[in-house]
């Protein structure tokens, strides 16, 4: 990659996102205005919303925090009646987290509603730019994944290592 090309792609990520993130969160809050809730508990409940039935552990790793902010996060969903926690019934050790009934409401009503807002985005690309765009978003998730799975090899490894030191 020229210094030019790098330049224009690093350019390219630091406009979108600030943009992205106004357009998706300044309409949830004005909507969710007066239920207390922050765009990371928006987060994490539009997470549980896909893939209901998460351990904490999971749920922490999908929103990018520590397991023990992320309990704290699940601790204020549950006081909203957002969320509940449930003991596994197979390890007691691990406490899973479902969205309750009205969670659920509103985890499916934010995420029609951005829905809409991406369909109103898509709507102003031509089918082109659309696909290119499809394409581009597959390619950056495969190598967030990929860059994911080797920070987590990497921590792996060094767990490892510090135990085989320990043993020795």
């Amino acid at each position: 990659m020229t210094e030019q090309q790098y330049e224009a792609f690093t350019k390219a990520f630091q406009e979108i996102f600030p943009k992205l993130m106004h357009y998706l969160e300044a309409e949830e809050m004005r909507e969710l205005t007066g239920l207390g809730i922050t765009p990371g508990q928006i987060n994490a409940l539009l997470i549980l919303y896909i893939q209901d039935d998460l351990t904490m552990g999971a749920l922490s790793q999908e929103i990018y925090l520590a397991e023990s902010a992320a309990t704290r996060l699940v601790d204020r969903l549950v006081k909203l009646n957002l969320v509940k926690r449930k003991g596994d019934e197979k390890d007691r050790r691990v406490v899973r987290v479902y969205l309750t009934s009205y969670g659920r409401q509103l985890a499916s009503l934010v995420f029609e509603r951005r829905n809409r807002r991406f369909g109103n985005l898509a709507e102003r690309l031509t089918e082109t730019e659309r696909d290119n765009l499809i394409t581009s978003v597959k390619a950056v998730l495969r190598v967030f994944e990929e860059m994911e799975a080797e920070a987590a090899a990497k921590i792996q490894a060094k767990g490892e290592k510090t135990v085989k030191e320990k043993k020795e």
